[in-house]
């Protein structure tokens, strides 16, 4: 029967955010000290609470597990002197070890006789070795961290306690001047410090002195409290995972109430309201059967039921102020027409590198156009998106937005309807800045999905041409995110259209904010190419397909979004074939030697002469060649471009078993490479095959 052991880190109060991915530090270090020490484990579970980051350990082995190894040390030429007596090197090597030379034995690895000693470690106590945990409460790191007192030490936030156990046995050791032991604090108001009698009974001390340390009870318990609560009143909650989460990470005895706040206050959009009682006050809206809000809220108590009403007035005395400063600013942005809005954007910097706001909207609107032909909305949809680009950042610079900056979109397509805008073009001022997270909702209608593209190509372009480039982890621009948005979107449509054609038309077109940009617009067109088909890598992800194939299709000629996806899905459904190997041994043969054409055509255009056919294998190929070149051209299905590639195979095996290609005659040599070098680009057009793993 193994033991259990508790770690308990005490702490000041942590932000809420930080705290799932600490818990989860802590006991992945947890395990790997224990592997790492030989102490065989059992389950592991987590507590955590703004207070405390816990981990409980069960079937703990009773001491290390002995170590036997075979030491290798210098070779017998190095540890045995002239004489025949043990150099130092052996003395020393053995020594090291806490042997003697008494132990040396000799081992031959490839020829060369080598000194070994056999190594047996007894394994100590595990009381002994999880001393060593205090390198683990040390060795945490934070987004966030903070001295205290003198120390130079750094960490999250104050510690203050520590409980180290093995069973109602103390772990000794000490993290500045904090001490383990087998005391915790209970909750900050209803508890007191708790002595734990055993780590196994960790929860329920804890418990009794009001903290629910479980997270997941915690969060359950504040769902079905939030639920009853309003069941009992005829509501229904706004559902909200994110704020659940973060309520659950704010508390450690949860208790869950209610308030209101006067109807007045109804007359502002829906999303303001909601928004000021979750990201300031961090509360849950409420509805009526219809879906309409409703003038309550929800809170969570840190702390029982005691005076509960007190607490509902004073958050209801809060909540009055912010929504009043919310009916303030909705009062005022109502002055104004979109055209005043817009007018404001001429002063507001998008970046010092990159001119105004209104700079980037001109670059939006163009953007917006160019892509809207080329995926071919109507003449009326594109005026539409003329003017919901020419519009789409004026809530940017309106008071609601200043005071609530996540709801700009949300504000933009309010105020838009107010001021008699075709709701299309409302619509889409909101969708153009989704997704909001990587895997966040996309735009719905084909306006708002085109002005999201154009938007966030132009930030991806812009700052490309500004050599302000994603590097390592640091996207302070969230490039990275924007350029997979606008991959997800494409996707989500099913836009066919040809990146590189795009871009190619925005390089002559786009108003540049100055000379410096231009040109290194000009000079990063194919960093920004890559860049946005490297997110497809991200989706492909998703789809489980193999790394092999994702190369394969990322490193082909192939621009169209939508079709790289397909022939990812394409060739991980061939990769089982019977004929799969040969038929890519193939295809990976003519790029190899496709190569040498652009050496021997020295830059010009490699071309192929039928008049230079020295066998029938070569005439075969070219004929083969030139009708799969007709099918590629007329076929879209990437299904069928793969079928027509592996009927080459033949041919292909043909060609290299009669002809040497690097033939001395310097015509026919060109010749064939020409051919190959036509072969190749067909192929790559497909999938870049040479980087597939076969067996």
């Amino acid at each position: 029967m193994g033991h259990t052991l508790l770690l308990e880190i005490g702490l000041e109060e942590m932000p809420a955010n930080v705290i799932p991915s600490s818990i989860d530090q802590l006991k992945k270090k947890t395990e790997q000290f224990l592997q790492e020490n030989r102490l065989s484990f059992g389950t592991v579970s987590t507590f955590s609470t703004p207070r405390r980051l816990t981990v409980q350990v069960e079937n703990v082995a009773e001491k290390q597990e002995d170590k036997s190894e075979s030491v290798k040390g210098p070779t017998k030429k190095i540890a045995v002197a002239e004489d025949g007596s043990w150099s130092k090197a052996a003395q020393g090597f053995v020594r090291g070890q806490g042997m003697t030379v008494e132990d040396i034995e000799f081992k031959e690895i490839k020829g060369v006789e080598y000194v070994f000693v056999e190594k047996f470690t007894e394994g100590l106590p595990a009381l002994e070795v999880l001393k060593g945990l205090q390198n683990v409460v040390t060795s945490m790191n934070f987004p966030i961290s903070m001295r205290w007192a003198d120390h130079t030490f750094r960490y999250i936030r104050p510690i203050h306690w520590m409980a180290a156990m093995l069973d109602e046995e103390i772990i000794p050791f000490s993290v500045l001047d904090v001490q383990s032991g087998n005391q915790v604090r209970g909750h900050r108001f209803l508890g007191s410090v708790a002595t734990i009698p055993t780590a196994s009974e960790y929860e329920k001390t804890v418990a009794d002195e009001y903290v629910i340390a479980d997270r997941n009870k915690r969060k359950q318990m504040i769902a079905e409290q939030i639920q009853h609560l309003a069941a009992d009143k005829g509501w229904s909650v706004v559902p909200d995972e994110e704020l659940l989460n973060e309520v659950t990470d704010m508390v450690e005895y949860p208790t869950a109430y209610y308030g209101s706040f006067d109807e007045e206050f109804l007359q502002v959009p829906a999303e303001v309201l909601v928004t000021s009682m979750k990201d300031h006050q961090r509360y849950f809206s409420v509805q009526n059967e219809q879906g309409e809000l409703l003038p309550y809220f929800i809170f969570v108590r840190n702390g029982n039921e005691n005076h509960i009403e007190n607490v509902a007035k004073g958050n209801e005395k809060v909540l009055t102020a912010r929504l009043a400063d919310a009916v303030f600013f909705f009062e005022e942005d109502k002055k104004y027409t979109i055209e005043d809005f817009l007018a404001k954007l001429n002063q507001v910097t998008f970046h010092v590198k990159l001119g105004s706001l209104a700079e980037k909207t001109k670059r939006i609107q163009l953007i917006a156009s160019t892509l809207g032909k080329m995926v071919g909305l109507s003449d009326e949809e594109l005026n539409l998106v003329e003017r919901a680009a020419g519009i789409a950042k004026f809530d940017l610079v309106t008071s609601m937005v200043d005071e609530f900056p996540e709801l700009q979109g949300v504000m933009g397509e309010k105020y838009a309807l107010m001021q008699g805008e075709k709701p299309v073009v409302a619509q889409a001022i909101r969708e153009h800045y989704m997704p909001t997270s990587s895997e966040g909702e996309l735009p719905a209608s084909n306006i708002g999905a085109v002005l999201s593209i154009a938007d966030k190509l132009d930030s991806v372009m812009m700052f490309f041409a500004a050599d302000v480039i994603p590097s390592g982890s640091n996207d302070p621009y969230a490039l990275r995110r924007q350029a997979y948005g606008i991959v997800r979107i494409i996707l989500d449509k099913q836009w066919p259209f040809s990146l590189k054609q795009l871009l190619g038309q925005l390089k002559e077109s786009l108003p540049y904010p100055n000379e410096d940009v231009k040109n290194g617009f000009e000079e990063r067109t194919a960093d920004i190419r890559r860049f946005v088909k490297d997110r497809v890598r991200q989706v492909l992800q998703t789809k489980n397909i193999r790394h092999d194939v994702m190369e394969a299709t990322l490193k082909s000629e192939q621009e169209d979004l939508c079709l790289l996806v397909e022939t990812a899905d394409v060739l991980e459904a061939h990769h089982e074939d019977e004929d799969f190997k040969p038929v890519i041994e193939s295809l990976t043969r003519v790029l190899n030697l496709a190569d040498k054409a652009s050496e021997e055509w020295a830059g010009e255009k490699p071309i192929i002469r039928d008049t230079l056919f020295e066998t029938v294998s070569e005439r075969e190929l070219a004929e083969a060649l030139a009708k799969a070149r007709q099918r590629q051209s007329e076929s879209q299905n990437i299904g069928e471009v793969y079928e027509t590639l592996a009927k080459l195979h033949p041919f292909i095996d043909s060609f290299f078993d009669e002809n040497m290609v690097m033939a001395e005659d310097q015509d026919i040599r060109k010749n064939r490479l020409a051919m190959l070098s036509s072969l190749a680009e067909l192929i790559l057009s497909f999938a870049s095959v040479d980087h597939l793993v076969i067996k």
